[in-house]
């Protein structure tokens, strides 16, 4: 009986994506007209390994109220642009490792979408995307007029220490 059961809630929870939980499995057996308790599809569950995702929760990385100076938005949301390295936009990402976080800077050409410098650090620092900005310069040779744009975050508006 179990494994038949079994068989019925590794359909329902894969179909979810893996992301329904005991109670949802269960409303979802309920639905399909078999008559099983919450706590014996957790119990069926568990022994099993059947465990939902759990969604990241959000987590503002952009720390904009500094007192740095900032400059102006020329770019002002007009992400179209004619030709490569007339605009550059930049950001970083925390990325979730098995030895903690690392945190990537990146330099990307608006015209083309590609990744024109990078850095990875331990830490979020104003180095980092110093050394992606620096990358940047020295592959791509722009040319004057170069908008290089952000979020204004303080690792953007900070005072260029070390490249």
């Amino acid at each position: 009986m179990d494994r038949a059961l079994l068989g019925h809630i590794r359909a329902i929870h894969t179909s979810s994506r893996q992301t329904d939980g005991h109670r949802r499995v269960q409303a979802a057996l309920r639905a399909d007209g078999r008559a099983v308790g919450r706590h014996r599809a957790a119990r069926l569950m568990r022994a099993h390994g059947l465990r939902p995702k759990t969604r990241r929760t959000f987590r503002a990385t952009t720390a904009s109220k500094h007192s740095h100076p900032v400059a102006a938005n020329l770019l002002d949301r007009q992400f179209t642009v004619a030709a490569p390295n007339r605009v550059w936009t930049a950001d970083t990402t925390d990325i979730p490792t098995a030895e903690g976080w690392l945190y990537l800077a990146i330099v990307l050409d608006l015209f083309s979408r590609r990744i024109v410098g990078w850095a990875m650090d331990a830490t979020m620092s104003q180095q980092s995307t110093s050394r992606a900005l620096t990358m940047a310069i020295q592959r791509q040779r722009p040319g004057p007029g170069l908008v290089h744009h952000s979020d204004r975050g303080c690792q953007f508006a900070a005072a260029n220490q070390a490249a």
